[in-house]
């Protein structure tokens, strides 16, 4: 009866731990995609920038 009562208690522990474990990789998810949305909201349009028009229109290829 006794080995019943600890494999019992040992997946009970073990469904818990589960459970913990994903809600914090839920919770890493959204955090990451928070920051993720706080760094494209901080990237300013083209546009918006105050730089001549000419600049940013061509890329230099010769090494």
């Amino acid at each position: 009866m006794d080995g019943i009562a600890s494999l019992s208690t040992a997946m009970a522990q073990a469904k818990v731990a589960q459970s913990v474990q994903i809600f914090a990789l839920k919770r890493a998810s959204e955090v990451a995609a928070q920051g993720t949305l706080a760094l494209i909201q901080g990237i300013a349009a083209p546009e918006a920038r105050n730089n001549p028009a000419h600049l940013g229109q061509n890329i230099d290829i010769t090494a």
